[in-house]
């Protein structure tokens, strides 16, 4: 498939900031996988679970929004030769994630099925 005329080019061999936007999208794609088993969850721990919905679809989105943003800087740092990793969007994935991982566990043991 030939790459779209705004996508910009870079000499990188091992097509890191291809390979690294599909793995948001991956990540993307599992969030809203969590998302519709928490509504499973609906039915026996109520309410509280549309908080892990909301939580995940949000998570998702921004991931997704960001995507074009991060790739392009990918390609720009490539053909700079300076690339610095993305701290803030990794750390911000991980903290949902702990955070939705954790309420989950709280939901299972507190709240009777």
């Amino acid at each position: 498939m030939p790459p779209q005329p705004d996508t910009p080019i870079h000499g990188d061999p091992g097509l890191q900031p291809e390979r690294t936007d599909m793995a948001w999208g991956r990540t993307t794609l599992s969030l809203t996988v969590a998302a519709i088993v928490f509504l499973r969850w609906m039915p026996h721990h109520g309410w509280f679970v549309g908080t892990f919905v909301a939580a995940s679809t949000v998570t998702a989105l921004a991931i997704n929004l960001g995507r074009r943003r991060r790739f392009h800087r990918a390609v720009q740092g490539i053909n700079q030769e300076v690339l610095a990793p993305d701290v803030a969007s990794m750390a911000a994935v991980a903290g949902s994630i702990v955070v939705l991982a954790g309420l989950g566990i709280f939901t299972v043991l507190l709240f009777p099925a």
